[in-house]
């Protein structure tokens, strides 16, 4: 009891708070010792304000946010008006084999140096300060109020945003393109997308009049039943202008020659969708190339183990299951391309997509794996 009354009598006096000779510091200070917090060491980085390093700092640090703004603007404007549709194959010359590389540089770039920029300044600009604190609970009485703010008066003493000005416009030349590059997505969600969710290249009253889409290869040649071996799989697309291009993106389909045992398996666990137009033909299924999760290929076939592998993610769908997701993040089935062959003998699509094909949507239809099995 003794030693507590001892360590009692040697804290220090209260300072009068109301004491208009007090200064900011010793305010400041007060209120940390009312805290348990201990000054181990303070020190300005500039011994006197207004040298030349400490100039040629806050150029350093301005320059940085003044930067980081540039490449935000940047940014927007790739966004906004440089070239991304494709038209056909693009090599690295084409300006919209740059778009993606461009928007992640550009915004990299920028969060790059404006976070540069601020730690430049915390520890080119700042004081350094050491302190010590045991902590504890307590109210907030109008002292502590006081305290607090000559505290955060101190902050900004010592940042030195009053006899600073060029760091605080430069800072906020930086932020606001960055804030600007952050919103300027949202401007995508502004189009009403129509039909493009629901309608592929498949959809023979708005592609073909009328007449069923045949099947064709990457190189424009149709695709026959002869042309896949049992086992075996290629990608094919709407026989269109442009049908093999990111005009029709959502309609790349997977076609597979299932084995008889297979497609007898597969024709057992179709969804009563699938059964009442009789989507497959002979033993040929057509699944939709887009996987479910975020819109990859799902182009690896593993006829052993009757899966299909999407690489990105490592999402798997079973083939002989109306390829339904049995692992990964994928959670609902590849969407089945009705298919038949014409008087030509050519493949060709009954009927576009029965559900939509790709990545899930606001106000998507209801899925068959849901309701129907």
């Amino acid at each position: 009891m003794s030693a507590h009354n001892d360590s009692a009598h040697n804290e220090p006096e209260p300072v009068d708070l109301s004491d208009p000779k007090l200064s900011r510091f010793e305010v400041y200070k007060e209120g940390l010792r009312r805290d348990d917090i201990e000054i181990i060491h303070y020190e300005p980085r500039f011994a006197k304000p207004g040298t030349k390093a400490e100039k040629r700092m806050e150029r350093i640090v301005g320059g940085l946010f003044l930067f980081s703004g540039l490449f935000a603007t940047l940014f927007v404007v790739a966004y906004i008006w440089w070239p991304w549709e494709y038209e056909g194959a693009a090599t690295w010359r084409d300006p919209q084999t740059w778009y993606t590389p461009i928007l992640g540089t550009t915004l990299g770039l920028s969060l790059l140096l404006f976070a540069v920029g601020v730690l430049t300044w915390a520890k080119k600009l700042l004081p350094v300060e050491e302190l010590v604190q045991d902590r504890h609970d307590g109210g907030s009485s109008p002292e502590d109020r006081r305290i607090a703010e000559a505290t955060v008066d101190g902050l900004v003493e010592d940042m030195g945003l009053k006899r600073r000005p060029f760091l605080v416009k430069a800072a906020l030349l930086g932020a606001a393109p960055l804030g600007l590059a952050a919103v300027a997505p949202l401007g995508a969600l502004l189009k009403d997308p129509g039909d493009m969710l629901t309608v592929t290249g498949w959809n023979a009253e708005k592609y073909n009049d009328g007449d069923p889409v045949q099947v064709m290869m990457r190189d424009g040649a149709l695709v026959r039943p002869d042309m896949v071996s049992v086992g075996g799989q290629i990608t094919v697309y709407p026989a269109l202008d442009h049908g093999a291009t990111n005009q029709f993106p959502t309609s790349p389909v997977l076609l597979i020659h299932l084995r008889a045992a297979d497609a007898e398996i597969l024709r057992g666990n179709l969804y009563p969708m699938y059964q009442d137009v009789d989507a497959l033909w002979g033993n040929f299924v057509a699944y939709s190339k887009i996987c479910t999760h975020v819109g990859c290929p799902t182009s690896l076939y593993e006829q052993q183990s009757q899966r299909l592998l999407c690489p990105c993610h490592q999402s798997q769908f079973n083939v002989v299951d109306n390829a339904a997701p049995i692992f990964g993040p994928a959670t609902r089935h590849l969407p089945i391309l009705p298919l038949d062959v014409d008087d030509d003998g050519v493949f060709i699509a009954k009927s576009d997509f029965l559900v939509p094909p790709g990545p899930a949507f606001w106000n998507r239809p209801s899925l068959p794996e849901e309701d129907e099995k």
